[in-house]
């Protein structure tokens, strides 16, 4: 499970012209679940999320988490992360989950989320998205599980 998180200062998500998901301060989190991907991925990757250390202290220096901040969470599903680049000039997603797998492990992911998190807020699984966002740094991560 990948997870490419970005620090913003607000971040929403349209579908269709319909606003789904917005945030304020916190983190935007594109989220991609590979084949082999468990729930005991999706879980390791909500508490890295949580409390990785990506906002800055009284002296600048990134040393808080989303907890510590009580800043948003915006999850948006997003399989092209998990896409082999490797080679050639056309994107492979044989390294992407099949539609089922991905759709039950982010919600999976989501109810998690909102179960430890207060601010919370998701895209639509399998949509045309358009996603705002505000990148507050810019401070950018790719995490792995």
């Amino acid at each position: 499970m990948r997870g490419l998180l970005q620090r913003v200062s607000s971040a929403r998500v349209d579908v269709e012209g319909e606003h789904v998901g917005a945030i304020g301060s916190g983190l935007l989190v594109l989220v991609a679940v590979e084949p082999q991907d468990t729930r005991e991925h999706a879980d390791k990757l909500l508490h890295r999320l949580l409390n990785y250390r990506v906002f800055g202290d009284a002296a600048g220096k990134m040393n808080l988490s989303l907890k510590d901040v009580a800043g948003g969470l915006l999850l948006v599903s997003q399989f092209t992360l998990a896409a082999d680049t490797r080679s050639g000039l056309r994107p492979s997603f044989t390294t992407a989950a099949p539609p089922a797998l991905g759709a039950e492990l982010f919600d999976y992911l989501i109810d998690q989320a909102r179960l430890l998190h207060a601010v919370v807020a998701t895209g639509r699984f399998g949509a045309n998205m358009q996603v705002s966002l505000v990148n507050d740094g810019p401070v950018t991560f790719l995490l792995d599980v």
